[in-house]
């Protein structure tokens, strides 16, 4: 399996042990977590993949390209607090 080396170190940076997400759509899983829920990373590792510990607590790895998911910042956190 090719791993593209460029767009780990992109995920490294992007997602930092420590930083919140949620996830949008999780692909082709036998038991997939909902849609929304949120959870924090732990490591992303050599392959690529975002490993979670999710706040319904799950512990999983999610994978670009096949699960969909954003880091929340302070702001739109505070953001949906406030609708």
């Amino acid at each position: 399996m090719f791993v593209d080396r460029n767009l780990v170190q992109r995920m490294k940076d992007q997602y930092p042990p420590g930083t919140r997400i949620e996830l949008d759509f999780m692909g082709d899983d036998p038991r997939p977590i909902a849609p929304g829920t949120k959870g924090t990373v732990r490591i992303v590792d050599d392959m690529g993949t975002v490993h979670c510990d999710f706040d319904n607590g799950r512990r999983l790895g999610l994978i670009p390209g096949e699960d969909s998911f954003h880091a929340i910042t302070e702001r739109s956190r505070s953001d949906r607090d406030a609708r």
